[in-house]
């Protein structure tokens, strides 16, 4: 069915605002997401393709949509026919019909005439837009319809003569979000909290990490909504290692767990990390860490406002983290010497932060041109401290090894500041603290 949370006004508005910025003598292909085997006859879930999905809305597979700026019928879309045999088996599927009625195309035809039709729609183009070497066999065929053209260039048949990769220009306009779609954001990052909250108030002493990962996802799937990522939780030094997922270790009394985790609502994401003692109550070495990471994130969000520049919230971040090294003694020494030469990074190795939209970490560009990019309303993107202390970190007090903590949230540009959307599970140790004794 239709997304019922985009209005299709707004696919529309995409689609007119992507064939303005190309220009007329342009053609944009945008193909959709395939099906992937798993196991002989069993298939993943079907995910579509965020850049397809962002401009159509059509939630089917192998589907391939032709952009026309200037053209009678500007936005053609191919897609599998009706089958009533496959539609028992398989499910419903729009069709040539359903495309037009209800998604909103110009014109729609089924896929077995794509090479057919596809070189009489190039014909008379300057520029191809379409993302070449993203699936090889369909690169094979764009250049099968062009070849097509070339060889019939003695019948004054014009050739397109430029290949533009899509990405960069489709990706910019995606990097800003409109109403709806951080109306769509706040409900991932309501659902996203949700789920944080009630892993909490599971967990104790005793329980497996995978225990605490279905909580969450029964609380996704209670609000209508699935996994943006397969979620980490971490117990332990398990937070030592950044994209652990195995899920599967017993959670220790006197640990802490973190859990790295968001939902996707509608195709967008929420991203959430937090750390909480697994028997509710922070150690002293954890609170002094804690307090460190949680003070970053708070340094970080109070420069995300318009006109910043990208990694200023990363570099506000990385100096209060670095003060805090030093004053627990995990690092010595003048706190900019220490940024200079990025000792902090045996202890901090990622950024802050990313975009985030209908990607977890959405493909938009950090940088325009040779400056990087400066952030505006509308932007939305993770502010995500860390401190992770190895097990076996050589010199440094044995009360903080194997201690790893991470604070994540989702936050949105607005005028003058920004908007925490995953406000709704708490970071404050005595909130957390309070959760999890009142469950």
């Amino acid at each position: 069915m239709a997304s019922f949370r985009i209005p299709a006004e707004e696919y529309a508005a995409r689609r007119a605002r992507l064939m303005a910025a190309m220009g007329e003598g342009s053609i944009a292909l945008v193909a959709a997401a395939t099906e992937r085997v798993r196991n002989h006859d069993v298939h993943y879930p079907f995910r579509q393709d965020s850049d397809f999905r962002y401009l159509t809305g059509f939630p089917e597979p192998d589907a391939l949509a032709v952009l026309r700026p200037g053209h009678a019928e500007p936005y053609v879309l191919f897609c599998r026919p009706r089958d009533p045999l496959m539609e028992i088996w398989h499910g419903r599927r729009a069709g040539p019909a359903g495309a037009i009625e209800r998604f909103g195309a110009d014109a729609a035809y089924p896929l077995d005439e794509l090479d057919q039709r596809l070189p009489e729609l190039l014909e008379g183009v300057e520029r191809v837009h379409y993302r070449y070497g993203a699936d090889p066999a369909l690169d094979t065929r764009v250049s099968g319809w062009i070849s097509a053209l070339r060889a019939k260039l003695r019948s004054g048949v014009h050739v397109p003569r430029e290949l533009v990769n899509l990405d960069a220009l489709l990706h910019a306009h995606r990097r800003v979000k409109s109403p709806a779609e951080l109306e769509v954001m706040r409900s991932a990052g309501r659902i996203s909290a949700a789920g944080h909250r009630r892993a909490m108030q599971v967990c104790r002493p005793g329980l497996n990490e995978r225990r605490l990962e279905a909580e969450i996802l029964h609380e996704f799937a209670l609000a209508g909504a699935g996994w943006s990522y397969p979620a980490i939780v971490g117990g332990g030094d398990n937070a030592c290692i950044l994209h652990y997922t195995e899920n599967d270790a017993e959670l220790r009394d006197g640990d802490l767990v973190l859990i790295d985790a968001g939902c996707e609502l509608d195709s967008y994401a929420g991203d959430i990390t937090r750390t909480f003692p697994v028997n509710g109550r922070y150690s002293g070495p954890q609170r002094a860490l804690y307090e460190v990471v949680l003070a970053a994130q708070h340094a970080a969000m109070a420069v995300v406002r318009p006109g910043m520049a990208w990694p200023d919230y990363h570099d506000a971040a990385v100096r209060v983290l670095t003060e805090g090294l030093i004053s627990l003694g995990l690092l010595e020494g003048g706190v900019d010497e220490r940024i200079a030469d990025e000792s902090y990074r045996r202890f901090y190795m990622h950024r802050t932060g990313h975009w985030l939209g209908m990607d977890v970490h959405d493909p938009c560009e950090y940088k325009d041109g040779a400056d990087w990019t400066r952030l505006e309303a509308g932007m939305v993107l993770t502010v995500e401290p860390g401190l992770y202390i190895a097990p076996d970190a050589e010199g440094v007090d044995a009360r903080f090894r194997g201690i790893g903590i991470r604070i994540e949230d989702d936050v949105a540009v607005t005028a003058d500041g920004c908007e925490v959307l995953s406000a709704g599970v708490p970071t404050a140790i005595d909130d957390i603290e309070a959760l999890m004794r009142d469950a």
